[in-house]
Parts: structure tokens; sequence; C-alpha cells
């Protein structure tokens, strides 16, 4: 159960709350919901099943199942821990956001212009990435306290990974609904829902929703980033394994399913407020959480301070099981590979982690966010997972590895289940990387210099690479100094 708690804990985050309803709106609406089921049956639970299955056999950390295939694959089993963390260096920071607008939401104090006070008074942005502007002083205190949180849920393992997880699973859920009951209330609710659901089964014959379906499942799941396989690994020795990965899979769809009402319910109160439509509402990303909520919480004629209140508290509660479910797969290689203790590796981490997060707090920290983030869902974690399926499926026992998990579990995959990884997913994920490789040479991310996104986005993860070489050459100077 534990497990399950700390699978979808890390599984549903902001991404759920934001992404999802958007992209399932400007792709087709109800209609859009066919593609995503599609790609959730041919990618996403059968890459969980993979994870699992070879977390729970191998007991090992990520590079230390990539050395069994080969030794000249240890790298790439750092990298799968080492991307996560990138994100989530990053990732803490939208955090620390939410935890100052949570404080902000009891005066309402970005008051009534609410796009000047995020972006001028709060992020104090720069007119371009390459101009750094100063430190956000709340944001910083705010990492300082997140960073502190993710140590101490940490440093002892899974035993207070479980006790939080039974927590902060529960509790955004149920706020959620709060929400959404309070959406239900507001006039322009059910144009907004309307505009949600609305299907459009012309958008079916567009590749690139097709695409979108399956960049959303297979990046929303958590998958090709060490963090399954890791968790994987403290399972117990009789846990149903398939099982476990196919409500892992669906707790993570229905919540992003359920947060579009909670979110469009407000958004369509808003367009009603201010006479506009909702595609000029800007809904898409960071700015539906710190623009378009809160100026649909001043609008509010009762309780708009407790109301923005539980929707800053859900973001961070939805957002904490992620963040630190991002760490622990290096930490967790760290331990078993190099024999640091659990307390330094998660101490270091944290330390490194919060010193790089700083940057993000700089007035230019908003378009290095969005660039990086850009880049890693792109192509970061398609050419991991691309690689995954590769070696796992074609480098290893694969027939092995779906008896193992046939055997303990009580839904039975087929011969199926071997195609899917060793065919099926490297194809679809080998068109998403050259339709992304396309899009962005003939029309480049928001219009940025080449200069500007290789800095602020693929220099980033060729670092990580470099970095996870690094690792596997230490790991063979220890090996051979021991000898």
């Amino acid at each position: 159960m534990i497990f399950i708690m700390a699978a979808v804990g890390s599984a549903i985050g902001l991404g759920n709350v934001w992404r999802f309803p958007y992209i399932t709106a400007v792709n087709g609406g109800g209609a859009f919901l066919i593609p995503f089921f599609v790609a959730l049956f041919t990618a996403g639970i059968p890459l969980l099943i993979l994870e699992f299955s070879i977390g729970h056999w191998s007991h090992k950390a990520p590079p230390e199942i990539f050395k069994d295939i080969s030794s000249k694959w240890e790298w790439f089993g750092w990298w799968t821990t080492l991307v996560p963390f990138l994100i989530s260096l990053y990732y803490v920071v939208i955090m620390a956001w939410c935890f100052s607008y949570m404080i902000y939401a009891v005066d309402l104090r970005w008051g009534s212009n609410v796009s000047q006070f995020f972006l001028h008074d709060f992020l104090g942005i720069t007119a371009s990435p390459d101009i750094l502007g100063s430190i956000n002083i709340p944001a910083i205190l705010a990492l300082i306290a997140l960073w502190t949180c993710i140590f101490l849920i940490l440093y002892k393992g899974v035993k207070r990974i479980g006790k939080v997880v039974s927590l902060t699973v529960p509790i955004p859920i149920i706020l959620l609904f709060i929400i959404l009951i309070r959406g239900l209330t507001l006039p322009g609710a059910l144009d907004g829902i309307e505009y949600y659901l609305t299907p459009d089964f012309s958008k079916l014959t567009h590749v690139n929703v097709w695409l979108a379906a399956y960049a959303q499942v297979f990046f929303s799941l958590g998958v090709a980033q060490g963090i399954m396989i890791t968790y994987a690994g403290y399972l117990k020795k009789t846990a149903d394994i398939n099982n476990n990965a196919i409500i892992t899979a669906f707790a993570d769809a229905g919540t992003s399913f359920f947060a579009g009402f909670a979110v469009f319910s407000v958004v369509g109160y808003l367009a009603a407020a201010q006479g506009v439509s909702i595609e000029n509402l800007g809904i898409a990303g960071p700015y539906l959480i710190f623009i378009t909520y809160p100026t649909a919480i001043n609008l509010l004629p009762i309780g708009a301070a407790i109301f923005g209140f539980i929707f800053y508290i859900a973001l961070l509660t939805f957002g904490i099981d992620s963040a630190f479910s991002m760490i622990e797969p290096i930490t967790n290689s760290l331990h078993k590979t190099w024999n640091f203790s659990k307390t330094k590796a998660t101490a270091l981490l944290c330390v490194i982690g919060f010193s790089f997060s700083i940057l993000f707090t700089l007035g230019s920290g908003l378009y290095w966010l969005e660039i990086l983030d850009h880049f890693i869902a792109n192509f970061g974690l398609v050419v991991i997972g691309l690689l995954e399926c590769l070696l796992l499926g074609w480098f290893f026992p694969l027939s092995k590895l779906r008896s193992y998990a046939n055997q303990r579990s009580d839904v039975s995959i087929g011969k199926w289940w071997e195609y899917l990884i060793k065919g099926v997913v490297p194809f679809i994920l080998i068109i998403l990387l050259v339709v992304s490789l396309y899009e962005n040479i003939i029309h480049p991310y928001m219009g940025y210099t080449a200069h500007i996104l290789l800095t602020f986005g693929m220099i980033p993860l060729l670092v990580t690479i470099f970095i996870s070489y690094l690792f596997m050459q230490k790991k063979k100077n220890r090996v051979i100094n021991d000898a």
C-alpha cells in the first residue's frame, strides 16, 4: 500500500493541475481522451510494468541494472537518475512560488493587476534570458523551507517516505474536490467545462494531437526517470506488479481528468466575469496558477482569501511527492553503488539542489525554467525512454521478466507486452523525437535564438550526460584501487 501511495504521489504533480486540462482543451476536448487512453494502454502501462518488474526483480539502483547488461551502459543508469534531479532544480522553485502565493492569498496581496505583480513585482522578470536580474528573496526563503523538508523526508529512507505519502496523496485530492465544488457554484462554470470537454473529432486526424497524447502519458507517469525502478525495489517479494502498474496509471490519469473540471470551472467563471473568450485568458503553464487563478480569486464574491489559500495548499501537497521522488533515485544510487550513507547522500544532494535552484529565482529564471523544461520533455526523457526500451527489450531476457511479473500478479500480461516494449513504444518515441527535432529547427521554441536555446536548454542536458560518464569512471577507478 505504501508503494502504491508513493508511486501515485510521484506520478501526480503540478503538471496534472495545469498541463493536462490545457492539453485536452486545445487538442480536441473530449475527443482527446481517445488518443490519450490509446497512449496509456500502448505505452504508459507497459513502461510502468517494465520499470516495476526490473526494479522489483533486481532490487538494484539503475546504474547497477544497466551495468549488468553491459559495463559500457552504466553511464546510462546514472543519466536516468540525474535528469529527474535536474528537473527538481526548477520544479522546487515553482513550489516555492506556490509557497509564497499561499501566504499572499491571506490578504490577496497580488492586488488588482495580477500579471504586473507576478511578472514584475514578484519575479522581477528581465527583458530576455541572458539578462540575469536580481534574486527573488521570498522565493529563496521558501526554497530553504522546501529543500529542508525534502531532506527530512528522504534521509531516513522508505519508512519516512511511507508516512509522508499517507498524508500528501489524499489531502490534495480532497482539496481539489473542495475547489471543484466552489468552482461549480460560480456563474460561467459550465461554459468552462463545456470548453474543456466539447469534442472536436476533426483534431484526431492531426498527428500532433496523437503525439501530444503520448507525450502527456509518458511524462505524467514519471517513467524513464529512474523513479519507478527505484521505488519498485522497496516492494515486498509477494507484491502484485501488474496490478500496481495499472492502479498507478489510472490514478494519475483520473486525477488529471478530474483536475480539468476544477480548473475550467474557475476559468469559465473568469472568462464570463471579464467578458472575454477562454482562449484569450492565457491558461498554459505557470501563467494559469500565478496569473489566471489569482485574477479569478479576486473576483470571488465570498471567501476569496480562503479559496486562494486552499488552492495553493493543494498545489504544494501535489508537488511535494513528485519533488522528493525526483531526488530519491540519485540518493539511492549513491547509497547502493558508492556506499554513501543515506543521510550523507541526501544532505549533499539537497545542498547542491538548493544552490542551483537559486539560479531560477533570478529575474531571468522564468525564461530558463520554460526553456529547460521544454528540452527535457521533448528530448531528454524521450531519449531515455527510447534507450530503456531498446536495452531492456533487446539485450535483456524480457520473456523471463514477463514471467516474473505474471507469477506475482493477479492479472497476467501476454506476449503482446514484449512486442510493445521491443517495437511499438520505441517506434512511437522515435517519431516523437524526430517531430520534436523538426519543429524546433523550423520553429525555434518561443522564437528564441539558437544561442539562447543551446545555452539554457540543450547544454544542461549534455552536462548531465558528461557527469554520468564521470560517475561511471569514478566507480571503475574505485574498483581498481580496491583490488
